[in-house]
């Protein structure tokens, strides 16, 4: 289910939790089933549990990094492309 959810979705989303104070970043919806690993400087990965696959990444104390200014760094291995319908039209 998680894997068809992941090819159906184009790009990434970007959600702002002001009460927890993190930003989530998201290649498809949360579900139960995923499994979750630290990542280390406050951040979670959510992990398909039959690929392994990151499928979320959550970073903690968002507004406090970014209003010091900090840079994050996030240590996964991403392929970036743009969707095929960007320009079209």
């Amino acid at each position: 289910m998680a894997t068809e959810l992941m090819e159906m979705t184009a790009g990434l989303t970007f959600d702002y939790d002001p009460i927890g104070d993190s930003l989530m970043v998201t290649v498809c919806p949360i579900y139960p089933e995923q499994e979750t690993e630290e990542l280390g400087d406050d951040m979670l990965a959510r992990l398909n549990p039959v690929t392994g696959g990151i499928e979320a990444i959550e970073i903690f104390f968002w507004s406090r990094r970014l209003a010091a200014g900090e840079s994050v760094f996030v240590p996964v291995v991403a392929l970036l492309r743009a969707d095929g319908a960007i320009g079209e039209g």
